[in-house]
């Protein structure tokens, strides 16, 4: 019963991690209490990997150079999955233009674009966590195995994974 309390805490953390890391929207932080204090949003990719890494450090004790190499990482990993951000953006207009043209060829050509842009985000991403998971002792790896064992952020589904 414990340890099931445990692992679903741990998952909820993980979680909440991947949330905060991600990218805001315009106004998803906006006080909407009319009391005209706002707290700004970042994209900043060293911002967004220090707060993934916060969470992991909360959760796995990570040491100060596992800290910093897990920045490292997860900024880099941040950055170039940002800058794949353009080009969905305009794939994603030009499907919708492709849509009320129904021009079927383009269409098709874009949701191929989107595809391998999605393929790439997934791959640095897993990359990533591939380098990071690197990093860990033997009680960390152990540790982190046991609060998700499908994948850190994505719903990986290994042969003997329990899928």
């Amino acid at each position: 019963m414990q340890k099931s309390m445990f692992a679903a805490a741990a998952i909820a953390a993980l979680f909440v991690a991947g949330l905060v890391a991600q990218p805001r929207g315009e106004n998803s932080f906006h006080d909407s209490t009319g009391s005209g204090s706002t707290t700004t949003k970042t994209t900043d990719p060293a911002t967004l990997a220090a707060r993934q890494v916060n969470l992991l450090t909360h959760l796995l004790t990570l040491t100060t150079g596992q800290q910093t190499q897990a920045t490292t990482i997860f900024t880099a990993s941040i950055t170039a999955n940002q800058a794949l951000d353009t080009q969905e953006t305009a794939a994603r207009t030009a499907l919708l233009a492709a849509i009320k043209a129904n021009t079927t060829a383009t269409i098709t050509a874009q949701a191929t674009t989107l595809g391998n842009l999605e393929a790439q985000e997934i791959a640095n991403s897993a990359n990533a966590d591939a380098a990071f998971y690197l990093l860990l002792t033997a009680d960390q790896k152990t540790k982190l195995d046991s609060i998700n064992n499908d994948g850190f952020g994505f719903d990986i589904h290994v042969p003997g994974g329990g899928h």
